[in-house]
């Protein structure tokens, strides 16, 4: 009778991870969309890390705490990295969205947290060219996380 009640146990526990593994895969998808990421690819000039970490830990962070409250981003993040030569990244800046439709209409968006920190778009504009003499912006890229299900 148990080995019986131990066989029936087992079955059943079989069934429900099928039924499990056919509802995860129901959309013909192994995965979950996860978050959409930005990475900046950022190379300060000789002798003015410090100057930019400075830029980074005031404006910057301003400006990603706006956004943040208003919705526009998820989060953010600062990485350090080995440059390995004199074209590679020193800083990476990770920006994360909610998904690829947090994009649309961004500019604008961003703009207005813009004037908001820093008074007005030309004066972000104007800050941007003034960040130039401390680093350059090597490009970026957007990606999706996924996750398996």
């Amino acid at each position: 009778m148990i080995r019986l009640s131990h066989c029936i146990c087992t079955a059943a526990a079989c069934l429900a991870l099928s039924t499990l593994t056919s509802v995860a895969s129901a959309d013909g998808r192994e995965w979950n969309d996860g978050p959409v990421v930005n990475v900046a690819s950022i190379r300060t000039v000789d002798g003015h890390f410090d100057d930019y970490m400075h830029w980074l830990s005031t404006t910057w962070k301003k400006q990603e705490e706006a956004a943040k409250k208003a919705g526009h981003i998820t989060g953010y993040r600062i990485f350090v990295v080995e440059a390995r030569g004199p074209n590679d990244p020193d800083i990476l800046l990770v920006t994360e969205f909610k998904n690829w439709a947090a994009l649309d209409h961004l500019g604008s968006k961003l703009d207005a947290v813009s004037a908001e920190v820093e008074g007005s778009v030309d004066k972000a504009n104007q800050s941007e060219v003034d960040r130039a003499k401390i680093r350059t912006v090597l490009g970026s890229r957007t990606q999706q996380e996924i996750f398996l299900k």
